[in-house]
C-alpha cells in the first residue's frame, strides 16, 4: 500500500528549475512511470507469493524474505536516497535508481532458486530507495506554486490507478503466463523512463545539502536487518540459536547506536529535534501501528485467498480493489475533515473504523464467497484508511516549522515502510505458531503412521502450501487438507485481531498526543 506523505514530500520542496509548459507533461510521464514501477512491483509480488512458493517449494520464511529483503533496503535507505539526489543531482540519481531496479528485475525473473530471488529483491530495494524519492523531488523542483497542485493531483491520480491495477495485472500474469513476468514487465517501463529523463528532465541539486549521513544509513540498515533476520529465522532455528539471538542483539544494539549517531551528527537523516513536537511524535506512532497492520494484512490475505479459499491469482489481485479505490476517491473529502473538525477526531475515528474492518476479515471461514465474506470488510477497512491518510499527511506537515516539512514528511514516509517490514517479521511468527498448534491438535485425531505425521509436521513452516505425504490414502489426505485450511484460517483470524488491536493503538496515539485544535499542532 502506498505510504502517507508522498504528496507532502512534493509540496514541501522548493523550486529549482521551473519547467515550461511543454516539458511538464514529459516530467510527469517519467516520474509517474518511475513511481509506478515501485508501486506495481510491491503489489504484484504479494499476489505472486503462492506461485513462488509452489515453484521453489519454499517455506513461509523464504517468501517472507522475498518481501522483506525489498522492504528492508527501501525503508532503511529511502531518506539517504533523497539526500543523494539533492547532493549529486536529482535526475542522475533517479535514472541510476531506475537502472538498478530494472537490472534487479531481470535477475528476479531469471532466478533459478529462492536465494537468488531474495538477493535480487534486495538490490531492487536499493534501486527503489533512489527512484522513489527522486521522482518526488523532480516534481518539487520543476513545478512552481501555481502549477504544483495540478501536478500533484495528476501524479496522485495515476499512481493510485497503478496501485489498483497492479495486483490485478500481476494476478493475470501469474495465472496465464508465469510469476517471472511480474518482474519482466518492469523492463519496458524502465526503458521509457530512462529515455524521457535523459531527453526532457533538467538536472537540479540542492545548495543546502553538503554531505550524506552514511554512518546513520549503515547503522539503521544493520539494525533493521538484525531484527528482521532474528525474528524471521526464529521460526526455523528457535529463539536460543546463536544466529537468532545474536541477530536480535545486533539489531537492537544498532538501533540504539543510531539514536546517538543522529543526535550528534551534523547532517542527520532523521533530525531527532523534530520529535520535540507532540503532534509529530503522535502522527509517527499512529503511522507505525496502522501501517504495521496493513503490512501483514497485504502479506497474508493473498495467501488466504489463493491457497485456502481457492481463488485464482487474478481474482485475488482484484479482491483489494474496493480498499484502494476508496482511499483514492475519498482523499479530497477526508483532507477537508481537519479544517472542519480539527485533526484529532478523524485520526481517532479512521483507525477505529479500520480496526472494525480487520475484525470483519477475521470472521470468514473456508469456502466463503467474496461478496458475502470479504467485500464488506474491504469496504470498511478502505473507508477507515481513507479517513486517516489525508489528515495524517496534514498533521505531519503542520507539526513542524515550514523549513522542516520535507524532512518530516520523508521520515513519516519511511516509518510507514519500516512498519510493514517489522510487522511481517514479528507477526509471521504468530501466524506460523498458531497454524502449527491448530494443525497438530487436528492431526492427533488421525491414526497416522509415525513417518507421515513427522513429514506433515516438518512441512508446517510452509503454512497452507505444505505438501502431504504421497503415502496417505485419498480420503485421509482430503480430511487433512481441510484441516490445513482450517488451521490457516485460525492463524489468519488471530493475526487480523492483532491488526485490529494495532489500529486501536494508533487511534489511542492520536487521542493522547495530537491536540484537538485547528491551528498550530506543535
Amino acid at each position: 500500500m502506498k505510504p502517507p506523505c508522498d504528496e507532502a514530500v512534493i509540496r514541501s520542496g522548493s523550486v529549482r528549475i521551473p519547467c515550461g509548459e511543454g516539458a511538464r507533461l514529459w516530467i510527469l510521464a517519467a516520474t509517474i512511470l518511475g513511481s509506478s514501477m515501485a508501486f506495481i512491483d510491491s503489489t504484484v509480488v504479494n499476489v505472486a507469493l503462492p506461485a513462488l512458493q509452489a515453484s521453489f517449494r519454499a517455506t513461509v520464511v523464504d517468501v517472507q524474505w522475498v518481501v522483506e529483503s525489498y522492504g528492508l533496503f527501501l525503508g532503511a535507505l529511502v531518506l539517504v536516497g533523497g539526500s543523494l539526489g539533492d547532493l549529486f543531482g536529482r535526475r542522475v540519481m533517479f535514472v541510476v535508481g531506475v537502472i538498478i531496479f530494472a537490472l534487479a528485475s531481470v535477475c528476479c525473473g531469471a532466478a533459478s532458486n529462492i536465494h537468488q530471488l531474495i538477493i535480487a529483491r534486495s538490490v531492487q530495494g536499493v534501486g527503489a530507495a533512489l527512484l522513489v524519492p527522486g521522482s518526488l523531488a523532480i516534481i518539487s523542483s520543476s513545478f512552481d506554486e501555481t502549477s504544483r497542485g495540478q501536478a500533484i493531483g495528476t501524479w496522485s491520480g495515476f499512481t493510485a490507478i497503478t496501485a489498483a491495477i497492479g495486483p490485478v495485472l500481476g494476478g493475470w500474469l501469474v495465472e496465464h503466463a508465469s510469476w517471472r513476468w511480474a518482474f519482466f514487465i518492469n523492463l519496458p517501463l524502465a526503458a521509457a523512463v530512462i529515455a524521457i529523463s535523459l531527453w526532457r528532465i533538467p538536472e537540479s541539486r540542492s545548495a543546502t545539502v553538503a554531505r550524506v549521513d552514511w554512518l546513520g544509513a549503515v547503522v539503521v540498515t544493520l539494525g533493521l536487518g538484525g531484527l528482521v533476520n532474528g525474528f524471521i529465522e526464529s521460526v526455523n532455528l528457535g529463539w536460543r540459536h546463536p544466529l537468532v539471538f545474536g541477530s536480535l542483539i545486533v539489531g537492537f544494539g544498532c538501533l540504539i547506536v543510531f539514536v546517538f549517531v543522529e543526535a550528534s551528527g551534523a547532517w542527520p537523516m532523521v533530525p531527532l529535534t523534530l520529535f520535540a513536537s507532540r503532534s509529530f511524535t503522535g502522527s509517527n506512532l499512529l503511522t507505525l501501528f496502522l501501517y504495521a497492520a496493513m503490512g501483514i494484512f497485504f502479506f497474508l490475505f493473498p495467501l488466504n485467498l489463493i491457497q485456502v479459499q481457492a481463488y485464482s491469482a487474478t481474482a485475488a489481485g482484484a479482491a483489494t480493489l474496493p480498499l484502494i479505490l476508496l482511499i483514492f476517491l475519498l482523499s479530497r473529502w477526508s483532507g477537508g475533515l481537519v479544517a472542519r473538525y480539527g485533526p484529532r477526531l478523524p485520526l481517532i475515528i479512521g483507525p477505529l473504523t479500520a480496526a472494525f474492518g480487520f475484525v470483519l476479515f477475521a470472521v470468514p471461514s473456508v469456502g466463503c464467497s467474496y461478496w458475502k465474506a470479504f467485500f464488506a470488510a474491504a469496504v470498511v477497512l478502505g473507508f477507515g484508511m481513507a479517513i486517516t491518510v489525508a489528515p495524517l499527511t496534514t498533521v505531519v506537515m503542520n507539526s513542524v516549522d515550514q523549513d522542516r516539512t520535507g524532512a518530516a514528511s520523508g521520515i513519516n514516509n519511511a516509518v510507514a515502510r519500516v512498519a510493514g517490514v517489522l510487522a511481517i517479521a514479528v507477526l509471521g511468527i504468530v501466524m506460523v505458531n498458531a497454524f502449527s498448534a491448530r494443525l497438530d491438535s487436528k492431526l492427533a485425531t488421525f491414526s497416522l503412521p509415525p513417518g507421515a505425521f513427522h513429514d506433515i509436521q516438518a512441512g508446517e513452516i510452509k503454512l497452507a502450501g505444505l505438501q502431504l505425504p504421497a503415502s496417505l490414502n485419498p480420503s485421509t489426505g482430503a480430511e487433512i487438507r481441510e484441516s490445513v485450511r482450517e488451521a490457516f484460517v485460525f492463524g489468519f483470524r488471530l493475526v487480523m485481531l492483532i491488526c485490529a488491536g494495532l489500529s486501536v493503538a494508533s487511534g489511542a496515539a492520536a487521542w493522547l498526543l495530537i491536540p484537538d485544535n485547528r491551528g498550530t499542532l506543535r
